[in-house]
């Protein structure tokens, strides 16, 4: 007796695009949820580095009596016999201090930003922390003079991710979900709502973040260092 066999039926076109639509329906309901995972990731990144700084500034400021700045870096020049430069008033230049004095990585100073590229750990010469290895602005009392720890506690010293790495205090929204991240003199550190209306970051009764006077943390409004972005 012969056995019949049974005929395998495929997939037919229609049930094909069903299942495609589906995959891509599923797809879209994802994308938001992960991207919003990507951006707090990197948030928390940002945060983890701008402590790591915040310690290394410390650790400079009992030596060296003050955060890098102009007067600082013919001292560390003298004291490390470094070879590294820190002339161009980037806060990779003020930054280059704190390797000089003994940080060992470049990787603490990356926040992601429309104007970084990852660390490439190369830090002899001309090679520590090129352009688009920073991304931390670097604030200063003025254009010469660091901060130090006497300071108002409540006082900014990094802030990140600046909008096109300019020094006008405003931030880009888009790489921590809306949010910046700003590193205080007591080395805690802040992730305020970046506001839609001007890219500012506001710290209460109505001031923004530079802004100096009554009520605000500052006697003159400071200076922020911007990070030179790659490919300058």
């Amino acid at each position: 007796m012969k056995t019949r066999k049974r005929k395998l039926r495929g997939f037919t076109l229609v049930e094909l695009l069903v299942v495609i639509v589906i995959i891509a329906a599923l797809a879209g309901l994802s994308a938001p949820m992960i991207l919003r995972q990507r951006k707090a990731a990197d948030r928390t990144q940002a945060i983890n580095n701008a402590k790591q700084i915040g310690l290394a500034l410390l650790e400079f400021d009992q030596e060296y009596g003050s955060f890098p700045d102009e007067n600082t870096a013919e001292t560390v020049t003298e004291s490390t016999g470094t070879q590294l430069s820190f002339a161009g008033g980037k806060s990779n230049d003020y930054f280059r201090q704190l390797i000089a004095f003994g940080i060992q990585s470049e990787d603490i100073f990356y926040a992601k930003a429309a104007y970084t590229k990852k660390p490439d750990r190369a830090m002899n010469g001309a090679d520590a922390l090129e352009a688009g290895e920073v991304g931390f602005g670097y604030i200063m009392l003025d254009a010469t003079t660091g901060q130090n720890t006497s300071g108002n506690p409540g006082r900014s010293v990094l802030a990140a991710p600046l909008l096109d790495a300019l020094e006008n205090w405003t931030f880009d929204a888009d790489p921590f979900g809306g949010k910046a991240v700003i590193l205080r003199l007591d080395n805690s550190v802040d992730a305020p709502l970046i506001r839609q209306t001007d890219d500012k970051v506001s710290v209460g009764n109505g001031n923004t973040l530079e802004q100096a006077g009554d009520d605000t943390v500052w006697d003159e409004e400071p200076v922020i260092k911007a990070p030179q972005k790659r490919g300058a």
